[in-house]
């Protein structure tokens, strides 16, 4: 039986220790290809690059990487660059936790989603702290959703985002099915002076969780379980079909 061939890639950058733990995990399951940013492309979402070409290079540990972002990395490979379509997409391992509204933002989200649009089976893991202490619990818990495709095909496209508390493996409290929360607005941003007398504006932190009851990705993390929440593209607001008709015919 052949090998799983699987897709790596991040928004990290192609040098980040999170795809590199990924792909040390999953290397002995399956055929391993990493295309990811030739530098951190974090909050690109699912910007294509369309006003330049696109080089695709080798790093001396045989990673790809390209000057663009997580989904032209992905949209690439799947395209063009692989002789045959990869039977997953994998994407992170991400430092810091994308949930609630940040998956809107998230080129590690956005990775994923372009290999699901491809038709593609796709997850994307994070480790839910910027500490970046226990990078080995994230690619464990990758390669066990990696195993149980493998063991048992899903029966439809999925594209899963995982969350992983930064925790020890012994501490990690189990696996939680998950919406997303939401978070309250984000903080404002900050304006400085440049050093050549510019006004310059950094984008604010991210608002804290203001929808993080039971059920929600962000209280699965916060207490100490492993967050999968089943995602989908589908933006049509269903609910107000029927309300916008009605107002454009008053």
């Amino acid at each position: 039986m052949p090998k799983t061939r699987i897709l790596l890639s991040n928004d990290d950058g192609y040098f980040a220790p999170g795809i590199e733990a990924l792909a040390g995990a999953l290397g002995g399951l399956a055929d391993i290809t990493v295309v990811a940013p030739e530098r951190d492309r974090s909050g690109a979402s699912n910007s294509l690059t369309l006003d330049r070409p696109l080089h695709l290079r080798r790093a001396a540990n045989g990673f790809y990487f390209v000057n663009g972002t997580p989904t032209d990395c992905v949209h690439l490979a799947v395209t063009g660059m692989l002789d045959q379509q990869p039977d997953m997409v994998v994407s992170g391992i991400n430092l810091g936790a994308n949930m609630g509204d940040d998956t809107i933002y998230s080129g590690t989200v956005a990775a994923a989603m372009e290999g699901y649009l491809l038709g593609v089976p796709a997850i994307a893991v994070s480790l839910a702290t910027k500490a970046g202490e226990h990078f080995a619990t994230a690619a464990r818990v990758a390669r066990e959703m990696v195993g149980r495709f493998q063991r048992s095909a899903f029966g439809a496209p999925v594209l899963l985002n995982i969350n992983v508390p930064d925790l020890p493996w012994e501490e990690i409290k189990g696996i939680r099915v998950t919406r997303l929360g939401r978070r309250h607005k984000a903080e404002p941003v900050v304006k400085q002076v440049s050093p050549r007398n510019e006004t310059v504006y950094w984008v604010g932190a991210a608002g804290a969780a203001a929808d993080a009851g039971e059920g929600t990705d962000f209280h699965a993390v916060a207490n100490g379980y492993v967050s999968v929440t089943p995602l989908q593209i589908d933006l049509t607001h269903t609910p107000q079909l029927g309300t916008v008709t009605d107002w454009l015919q008053r």
